[in-house]
């Protein structure tokens, strides 16, 4: 299979426009969602062996592997019934935000293949929170599942940064009957103003609205959802530090590390395209950043590690860094459908020493 991607899909999926390609994909697993039996059958195909079998407890849930789908692939939540029977984890959609929204003009999507790189703009284009949420209602919910489903928060573009507590509140309020676990994204370098979140004096009374949202759920007799936290590979130490600092402050239940980057290092510097900037380039830093995390807080907030996972070699170095659980997108690009549980195997195999 991994022969027939390399020389077969591959080549023609790389003739399409990235965002054309990248459609068909989550056509293609959307369908593949709809057939439960075939589903069935390719998840038992991927399952790993008992030996190598090393299931996940964090933040309240069961991981049956390490690897997830990172949000960026599937924005509507139309494709992730299919992630299991590819080898994946647990997969997080999205990014979703309260108001449908376009997103930013096309083209908004750039390969680099000698670098193994992607740079995207796209600006959170989905259909909003309501839709994504009935769309969600109609398949199985929270515990009913194979693999936990995260979903993934941002700030519609409409809505001013002041009014940004609101807005989260209201994709938070239709969105956490349907979700595992809940992530908070403050990180995306393509909405105008979104990364300001990321300052304390702005993040803090943000999530502080949320986890007392939680509990109000909680009251009312429904189920708490584990809240995160995405940040960016752009943050210096310090400002992790303070993100830290109100992560436990408020009992955050982890934080994923990382979105993508405005940063142009080396081929880069020369390319002339806005947007984030994801794959090979920024798998250093990130590792960097989850290792520091891990560090500061002695390895008690669970780490989602994102970012330039193109190999089994870097995720296997993310766990080494501290990751708990560990996210792919691009790598699946280059990589193909199986990769995520070549991914999941080498990770197993690390584990058992």
């Amino acid at each position: 299979m991994g022969w027939l991607y390399k020389n077969v899909a591959k080549p023609a999926f790389f003739r399409l426009d990235p965002e054309h390609a990248h459609e068909v994909a989550v056509n293609g697993l959307a369908l593949l969602g709809r057939l439960p039996p075939l589903c069935a059958l390719l998840e038992r195909w991927h399952r790993l062996p008992p030996a190598l079998h090393r299931p996940v407890e964090c933040f309240g849930l069961k991981f049956p592997n390490a690897v997830g789908l990172a949000a960026g692939f599937d924005k509507n939540g139309r494709a992730w019934p299919a992630a299991a029977a590819l080898g994946f984890g647990h997969v997080e959609i999205g990014t979703v935000t309260l108001h449908a929204q376009p997103g930013n003009p096309r083209p908004r999507a750039f390969r680099y293949p000698a670098e193994q790189a992607v740079i995207n703009r796209m600006g959170f284009n989905n259909e909003g929170a309501a839709a994504v949420a009935a769309r969600l209602a109609k398949l199985p919910g929270p515990g009913r599942r194979s693999i936990p489903l995260g979903v993934n928060l941002g700030k519609s573009k409409v809505t001013p940064l002041h009014e940004a507590l609101e807005d989260y509140l209201g994709s938070f309020r239709l969105l956490a009957d349907h979700a595992d676990y809940v992530v908070v994204n403050v990180s995306s370098p393509n909405t105008p103003g979104l990364r300001e979140l990321q300052d304390a004096s702005w993040l803090k009374p943000l999530l502080a609205a949320l986890v007392d949202e939680n509990m109000t759920r909680v009251s009312a007799g429904k189920p708490r959802r584990p809240v995160l936290l995405k940040i960016a590979p752009d943050l210096s130490f310090p400002q992790i530090d303070a993100a830290l600092g109100v992560i436990a402050d408020l009992g955050l239940d982890g934080i994923i590390a990382t979105n993508t980057t405005l940063g142009r290092p080396g081929f880069f510097a020369t390319v002339n395209e806005a947007g984030g900037l994801s794959g090979a380039p920024v798998r250093r830093r990130s590792t960097e950043i989850i290792n520091y995390i891990s560090r500061a807080t002695n390895g008690r907030l669970p780490i989602i590690g994102v970012g330039g996972i193109m190999d089994e070699a870097a995720a296997g170095e993310k766990m080494d860094a501290g990751a708990t659980l560990v996210q792919l997108y691009t790598g699946l690009i280059y990589r193909g459908p199986l990769f995520a549980a070549e991914v999941a195997r080498a990770v197993g195999q690390r584990q058992r020493g």
